[in-house]
C-alpha cells in the first residue's frame, strides 16, 4: 500500500513510501522488539519515490526512511529550521542522498544522486505539512510491520 505526502495549496509534491521491511535484521539475528533505535533507523525500510504533478522524478529501493523521518523531525524541532538547508546526513548513504534547499519562491526537495533535478518550490508551511504527513506515513508504515515508531522523534 502506497503511503503518501499529500500536496496542500495546489502544491504538486508528494512522497510516497511503498513495501516497507527489516532486510537487514534477521542477519544481525535481532527482533525488532530488541534492536536499539540506531538499529531500528537504519534498518526499516521502503522504496521511496518524490513525485510532482503525478509523475515519478525520483526513486530509490530499500531507502532507510525510518532514518529521514528521524533526521527530518530533528531539523524540524531546531533553530535552524526554516533558516537552514536541510541534507540528510545518514549512517548508510552518501551525504546528500535527500537535500531540501531555500530559494527564491519556496524550498526545493532534490538529490545530489541528480544534481539537475529539484521539485518545483513550495512555501514553509506547505514543506513542514508535507514533512509531517511523510511522517505520519512512516509511522504507520513502521507499526504495519510490528515495530513501535516511538524512536522516531515527533517532528
Amino acid at each position: 500500500m502506497a503511503r503518501s505526502l499529500r500536496s496542500h495549496g495546489g502544491q504538486a509534491v508528494r512522497f510516497v513510501c511503498r513495501n516497507f521491511g527489516l532486510s537487514d535484521m534477521p542477519r544481525r539475528g535481532l527482533t525488532p522488539q530488541e534492536a536499539p533505535s540506531e538499529v531500528l533507523l537504519l534498518d526499516i525500510e521502503a522504496d521511496l519515490s518524490i513525485w510532482e504533478q503525478g509523475q515519478e522524478v525520483w526513486s530509490e529501493a530499500m531507502f532507510p526512511v525510518a532514518e529521514l523521518a528521524y533526521h527530518l523531525a530533528l531539523w524540524l524541532r531546531s533553530p535552524a529550521a526554516g533558516h537552514e538547508d536541510f541534507e540528510l546526513d545518514s549512517m548508510q548513504a552518501e551525504e546528500g542522498l535527500i537535500r531540501i534547499v531555500s530559494v527564491d519562491g519556496g524550498w526545493q526537495v532534490g538529490s545530489v544522486f541528480t544534481p539537475d533535478f529539484w521539485t518545483s518550490p513550495v512555501a514553509w508551511d506547505v514543506l513542514v505539512a508535507e514533512i509531517e504527513q511523510f511522517d505520519r506515513s512512516v509511522r504507520e508504515g513502521v507499526a504495519a510491520i510490528g515495530v513501535d515508531p516511538a524512536f522516531i522523534p515527533e517532528p
